[in-house]
């Protein structure tokens, strides 16, 4: 979709060219003699892959195994290039010379489809990587998150990273079109010293190097987690992240569904928790390829099937809306209209629905966007030690999507829906939804908040409420507070019998959601206890109750 235009003008040199498809998926009738077994998943899934899924307390089943081998190698042998598989959809991607080989691969007794998606290219040669000036000494404003912080603060990310959770231990994947530079660009420094920076894989030209053909990847993936304090400081900073090259740029054909799958695949398989899938499709080069608003149902587009198999295996499925809001379309995409996904609006720097992102709903009635983020003028990293301006659907998505991934960090037992839902019931709109914002602007204090089970955390300016969470507790609870300046505070807490049992000092940081730690409660009684906090002459006092 974000590709359009430059879809438009290769589409006529393809067309005049006289070149056909030659790419083709080719789905399998079954599994039969396979030597893969769900009860022995370590040969087909990464431990992490295997443990997302005990946690979320998915099974492993017969999606889950590879296509079986002898059928791959049977293609291979009557001359098929094999460029893809997808176990989900027990099939492959081929590349097929001549009609005569075509026809021998449709009478194979166990294929069941063959559709033609795209064609053949020669894959261009690996860019050699190069030296860098290493100059930190890059131009900063007098604000931690520098010029993204409007991007992050309407969305009050800013407050959960400052009680710690930004991402640390999560693995994201970015699906998209290309990452220029990415390898050796500063924004992502600390991605490569701490090495939270995976082999990235090219599912275009199927090999290990994505970073190449566009720099729309490499915007992406600066909103989630660049790291240049006072420059730009991403959604999600401390995640682990894998570039996983989809798009072809230049054409715009069904093959990049199959790349797409593929890709969500490998995710699944060495345990990514998110995908960022700045990412849709309506139209292609192809009259006949086109998909119509009818098709929008989430059950239609090979991608939005896809995307809910990704959620299924506890995924969290971040998509772009789509910028057809003021075009002929008008509607949001495929993926988009995926049901378990979580599809995102654009919105401007007040808050205000960007005119391009795409409206809902889809075409079975469901409410699209799920929620909205910034997307015009949205601050990205450029390769060198500068930022811009950017506008699209394309940048609001991986904004949410380095946001849910940190909140999730905080909430490791709950599943991919529990996070969205959380997230969808903080928006703005929550009460009254629609098909321009979705559920609207999330806060996310207050999903943290809902995943939590707490009372509501006030983070006005003027007020200094203290919240307990969680409350109810077993052994431990951590002192969530916002303070508008730096002060040392006292904590105290007592019994029902006014008895003091721990009484501690600390210090706290100004325009700061303070999180303040007490463990080691095993040993008291089970009942209701009265948190203080003392700052100055003013006390605030909270009720918390031992299980």
């Amino acid at each position: 979709m974000k590709y359009r235009i430059i879809a438009f003008l290769v589409f006529i040199t393809f067309e005049m060219s006289g070149q056909s498809l030659n790419k083709y998926w080719v789905q399998f009738t079954d599994k039969d003699d396979t030597p893969f077994s769900v009860l022995q998943p370590q040969e087909f899934l990464s431990p992490r892959a295997i443990d997302r899924r005990r946690k979320q307390g998915i099974s492993i089943d017969f999606n889950d195994l590879p296509v079986t081998p002898k059928y791959v190698n049977t293609i291979k042998s009557l001359g098929g290039e094999v460029y893809l598989t997808s176990k989900w959809f027990n099939a492959v991607t081929v590349y097929i010379k001549d009609e005569s080989m075509l026809q021998k691969i449709k009478t194979l007794p166990f294929v069941r489809k063959v559709e033609a998606t795209g064609r053949y290219k020669k894959p261009r040669p690996m860019r050699k990587k190069k030296n860098r000036d290493r100059n930190y000494n890059y131009p900063q404003i007098n604000k931690y998150y520098g010029y993204g912080w409007n991007q992050i603060s309407m969305l009050n990310g800013h407050l959960l990273h400052d009680i710690g959770y930004r991402g640390d231990g999560m693995l994201i994947a970015v699906l998209d079109g290309g990452f220029v530079n990415l390898d050796i660009s500063p924004f992502f420094d600390s991605l490569r010293i701490n090495h939270r920076l995976l082999k990235s894989r090219d599912f275009v030209d199927n090999d290990q190097w994505a970073y190449e053909a566009s720099n729309h990847g490499f915007n992406v993936a600066s909103t989630i987690t660049s790291n240049l304090p006072g420059l730009l400081v991403g959604t999600s900073p401390d995640a682990t992240m894998i570039c996983l090259r989809t798009e072809e740029v230049g054409s715009e054909l069904r093959i990049e569904e199959d790349n797409w799958v593929a890709a969500a695949e490998f995710a699944d398989s060495i345990g990514a928790d998110v995908i960022n899938s700045s990412l849709g499709y309506t139209s292609f080069n192809k009259d006949y390829m086109n998909y119509s608003y009818q098709d929008m149902n989430g059950n239609k587009a090979r991608i939005s099937q896809g995307a809910d198999i990704a959620a299924s295996k506890g995924i969290l499925v971040v998509n772009a809306a789509g910028n057809e809001g003021n075009g002929i379309w008008r509607y949001i995409g495929a993926p988009a209209d995926a049901d378990s996904v979580m599809t995102v609006g654009g919105v401007d720097r007040r808050g205000v629905k960007a005119n391009f992102s795409s409206f809902g709903p889809t075409r079975d009635g469901r409410i699209k966007p799920n929620v909205s983020a910034r997307g015009q003028k949205t601050v990205v990293g450029t390769p060198t030690y500068k930022v811009d301006s950017v506008n699209g659907t394309s940048f609001s998505s991986p904004v949410m999507a380095g946001m849910v991934t940190s909140l999730w960090q905080a909430f490791p037992e709950k599943n991919n829906m529990e996070i969205i839902r959380a997230v969808e019931l903080s928006g703005h709109l929550a009460n009254n939804p629609n098909n321009s914002l979705g559920h609207g602007i999330p806060d996310m204090m207050k999903a943290y908040q809902l995943l939590s089970g707490t009372s509501t955390i006030d983070i006005d300016s003027k007020t200094m409420t203290p919240v307990v969470i969680p409350n109810p507790f077993d052994e431990d609870f951590d002192l969530l507070f916002y303070s508008k300046k730096a002060a040392d505070v006292n904590i105290s807490i007592s019994n029902i019998l006014g008895q003091t049992i721990i009484d501690i000092d600390r210090k706290v940081f100004k325009n700061k959601m303070n999180k303040i730690s007490i463990s080691d409660l095993s040993n008291y009684a089970a009942g209701s206890y009265t948190v203080t906090l003392n700052i100055g002459t003013t006390s605030y006092k909270v009720k918390v109750l031992k299980r």
